[in-house]
């Protein structure tokens, strides 16, 4: 029962993935730049981190004046104010937040985006925090789009008595060491356009030291995206493996039994020089040197493994049915080959099949991860196997970042155990020699 409600809450997660990720936007967001992702920081834990740590580690903050709905952050809304003027307007934006963190963030930045003609407006941004000090941040003209970075203001930093701004700008003036003043901070534009139709609007983001439930890898993308679609390319790929070996294995089974002679010959035959070639090694060959794509490496896959001892097996349960009355009486009444095949012998292994299918299902899915993990995976899905590609790619382990490796790894372990649970329990339902056990 526990692998089984394992195996349904897998599902839900793999049918939530694909109907609030489309395939698309889910490959867009995989293979998307920094341009999609600008708003998550680098290398980030995920959240649930501090339920593990004795300090509070900052989470991202993002607050925003546009009215665009962002799928990427949830964000804070800007109080903004305009006050109109003979050839313009003053507008006024306040960004409140609340900062209650034992540590500082990891980086500070501001997107400003303006709308006008010919003159650029004109924006002073002031920093206010609890103990109620105001720090003058920058004075500047904003183009169609400005990135205004703290850290990279060398005048910001002079200001702040050569304090980078991530911890000048929230630490606590009478803490040694230095230590973040937790409270409510502001942060104010007050803006200039110089034309009737000119606007500003503008996205401040606190790059924290955790990001969401699932983290960031290098290149700033969440990391919950390759988790939650890797559930349904796993369990596909699996359940298409298992499936499909299991059944053209029986099929080819019974068709050789059947017609004996060279028929079964040849099937043997073949089964025997199968059993002898290096699996993986094959599959490493046709990723490297004809194609990487999922349904080439299943296509592979699904061929490889019909002819494996399994077919011995089943020629040996389909030698006894073959003698049974019901297939003498078959014959007698002029039923087809196929008939027999498919409707008389066929059916009399199937509860022997479906443990044995549910319990080779984990096998496909370490298969598919560990010829990511090698770099062999498809190019465009995001997969379990590929997080940890790119974290070991990356360094993850030297670097501390054990979450980004972790995450998929135990995944993948539960799965397998779920799936072997709920294979052995059903092994021990159809097969009567082990209903007693």
């Amino acid at each position: 029962m526990i692998g089984l409600g394992i195996i349904l809450l897998l599902a839900v997660a793999g049918i939530y993935a694909v109907i609030n990720i489309p395939y698309q936007e889910a490959v867009r967001l995989w293979r998307g730049s920094e341009d999609i992702w600008y708003q998550n920081p680098k290398n980030a834990a995920p959240a649930w981190f501090n339920y593990f740590t004795a300090k509070d580690l900052p989470s991202t903050i993002l607050i925003t004046s546009r009215r665009e709905e962002s799928t990427i952050l949830p964000k804070l809304q800007a109080e903004k104010i305009y006050k109109p003027r003979e050839n313009g307007q003053d507008i006024t934006i306040t960004y409140a937040f609340e900062y209650p963190y034992d540590e500082f963030p990891k980086d500070l930045i501001f997107y400003l985006y303006s709308k006008f003609d010919q003159k650029a407006p004109f924006a002073a941004i002031r920093w206010y925090t609890p103990d109620g000090r105001e720090i003058r941040i920058t004075d500047t003209a904003v183009q169609t789009r400005l990135t205004y970075r703290f850290l990279q203001d060398e005048k910001l930093k002079r200001r702040l008595k050569g304090i980078s701004p991530e911890v000048g700008l929230l630490a606590d003036p009478k803490a040694d060491p230095p230590a973040p003043l937790k409270g409510a901070y502001k942060i104010v534009i007050e803006a200039t356009t110089f034309e009737p139709n000119s606007d500003l609007d503008g996205e401040f983001v606190l790059h924290g030291q955790l990001h969401g439930w699932a983290g960031t890898d290098h290149l700033r993308r969440d990391l919950s995206v390759p988790l939650l679609w890797g559930i349904p390319v796993a369990l596909a790929f699996g359940l298409l493996a298992s499936l499909g070996t299991g059944t053209l294995t029986m099929i080819i089974a019974a068709t050789g039994v059947w017609f004996s002679k060279w028929v079964d010959e040849l099937i043997q035959r073949i089964t025997e020089v199968n059993l002898v070639l290096p699996f993986l090694p094959i599959l490493i060959m046709i990723g490297t040197l004809y194609s990487r794509s999922i349904w080439v490496i299943l296509g592979a896959t699904v061929l490889l493994n019909i002819f494996t001892g399994s077919i011995k097996s089943y020629r040996a349960i389909f030698l006894q049915v073959k003698e049974s009355g019901y297939i003498e009486a078959a014959r007698a009444y002029g039923a087809s080959d196929r008939r027999i095949i498919l409707l008389y012998l066929v059916p009399r292994i199937i509860p022997l099949l479906i443990p044995g299918l549910v319990s080779g299902i984990p096998s496909f899915v370490f298969l598919e991860a560990s010829l990511a993990v090698l770099g062999l995976g498809d190019p465009v899905l995001p997969t379990w196997g590929k997080i940890i590609n790119d974290a070991w790619s990356n360094g993850a382990l030297y670097e501390g970042h054990y979450y980004w490796i972790l995450q998929p790894a135990v995944l993948l372990m539960i799965t397998g155990l779920a799936f072997a649970s709920f294979g052995f329990s059903l092994d021990r339902i159809f097969n009567p020699r082990l209903r007693g056990v």
